[in-house]
């Protein structure tokens, strides 16, 4: 793959655009199927926008992400938050890698089978060691069914 550099001019200065939202934005409406995150492409999400610290995408509820009453299972809700909330760190271009050290999820509505959610997430603080994100779930009658918050710590490793 030929690997293109994209610029552009801001107050008379010229300016690198950002590989990964460059790449974001080439899959805008689409399935993401590339991912460094296997779990993250088993959710199949569509993006639908992408901005530095911001990723919102969507996902069709599948039998296997149910739970036993035929409801997104919880734990499904907050696997969507984490990999929502990481791939809107990814927008930042770091060179280290943020994993998760906490993830607190609060779920407020119930979604059925084969239902599509709408997951935003943006980085609310980014600091030298930790980032701060918070990612919201939406039905697709504009409902809040979960809000997460995340704090990331920077990895030992860069990427």
């Amino acid at each position: 793959m030929q690997e293109r550099n994209i610029y552009y001019f801001c107050k008379n200065q010229l300016w690198q655009m950002n590989k990964t939202i460059e790449f974001f934005k080439q899959q805008i409406g689409k399935e993401i199927k590339q991912s460094p995150s296997p779990a993250g492409m088993w959710l199949k999400p569509v993006l639908l926008n992408v901005e530095e610290g911001y990723l919102k995408a969507e996902f069709t509820v599948r039998p296997e992400m149910t739970n036993p009453a035929g409801m997104l299972h919880g734990g499904m809700i907050t696997l969507i938050a984490d990999e929502i909330i990481g791939a809107s760190i990814a927008t930042l271009e770091l060179p280290y890698f943020f994993p998760s050290v906490n993830l607190y999820t609060d779920f407020l509505n119930s979604v059925k089978l084969g239902e599509k959610i709408t997951a935003e997430a943006q980085v609310i603080r980014k600091g030298k060691n930790i980032i701060n994100a918070e990612c919201k779930i939406y039905n697709s009658e504009n409902k809040l069914i979960a809000k997460s918050q995340s704090n990331n710590i920077k990895a030992n490793n860069k990427k």
